[in-house]
């Protein structure tokens, strides 16, 4: 009896082996046909390798100012040229994708799982609950999402890490109307009712079946919102409530050369293009991870 139980133990652990290794090999064929998500996967690879090797590729110190050099233009002494304090640009921009990074996925962190546990628990209880907590969504989603991390961020002060709560606050209600939308559809299947039945808790369920349910959906609006969160943070920089000088913080450094845009283009115009990139980047890996996660992908 024990010998029959552990072979069906050990089949069912094969096959769960040979779903998973199916389901990464269709998922890489369909990352590879789509070439666009091949573009913005490898653009997001590059930053990452740029962020972690930042000392090695910068050829200059951030921060040092040399007056005499200021406003040079692009060469082989500087890439990018100067800025306007005899700053090497390029290296500023290197560094700066440091503090990116850490903007986006520090937002993401915060408002991905606060949005998620707030939708499962307003779908799953549903009513005077569920009520309140979508009608305060609403309250957030009848903003734009930067003029509202603009609001907070000039209400707690200028700073990355008020930027970065502030960016979090107006982010959230979007994950919990999707979370929400995604418990209605899965509270009161068969399935559910079948783990209530058998003694489950209310946490257990929540935690446990509905939210593995709701994770693909929540991928695909974090993988389509990372360019959005990228672009806000360098907004509230850009208006100067975000990352404070000397920071090399892409949207900072746009809004330090505007005085400078005709006759030296490339202060603003580089660091603008970076953040273009990266943006870009985001969302054509975000549009393939949507493709991905689609059965309907999967299917044809």
């Amino acid at each position: 009896m024990n010998v029959t139980h552990a072979i069906d133990k050990n089949e069912a652990r094969r096959r769960r082996w040979e779903a998973r290794r199916r389901y990464l090999k269709d998922s890489y064929i369909l990352w590879r046909r789509n070439r666009l998500m091949v573009v913005g996967t490898c653009i997001i690879v590059f930053l990452l390798l740029v962020a972690a090797f930042a000392p090695l590729l910068a050829t200059h110190d951030s921060y040092e100012q040399i007056l005499p050099d200021r406003l040079l233009a692009p060469s082989t002494k500087h890439y990018f040229g100067t800025d306007g304090l005899g700053r090497d640009i390029y290296s500023r921009v290197v560094y700066g994708s440091r503090v990116t990074l850490t903007i986006a996925c520090l937002v993401a962190a915060i408002s991905t799982p606060l949005g998620l546990v707030i939708g499962v628990f307003a779908g799953y209880v549903g009513g005077a609950i569920d009520e309140i907590l979508m009608r305060l969504s609403d309250v957030f989603l009848a903003f734009p999402k930067l003029i509202l991390a603009i609001a907070f961020a000039a209400a707690l002060g200028p700073g990355v890490e008020n930027a970065i709560v502030a960016i979090s606050v107006a982010n959230w209600p979007s994950y919990a109307r999707l979370a929400r939308a995604e418990t209605l559809g899965v509270r009161n299947n068969d399935y559910i009712q079948v783990i209530r039945s058998m003694g489950a808790s209310n946490l257990r369920i929540m935690v446990g079946h509905i939210t593995p349910m709701c994770l693909s959906s929540i991928i695909v609006r974090l993988s389509l919102d990372m360019g959005t969160i990228i672009l806000t943070a360098a907004g509230l920089g850009f208006l100067g409530l975000g990352a404070q000088p000397p920071t090399p913080e892409w949207g900072l450094m746009v809004s330090d050369g505007r005085q400078f845009l005709v006759d030296q283009w490339w202060v603003s115009t580089l660091p603008g293009i970076a953040i273009l990139i990266v943006v870009m980047g985001f969302n054509l890996m975000g549009d393939g991870i949507r493709d991905i996660l689609d059965p309907h992908q999967r299917q044809s």
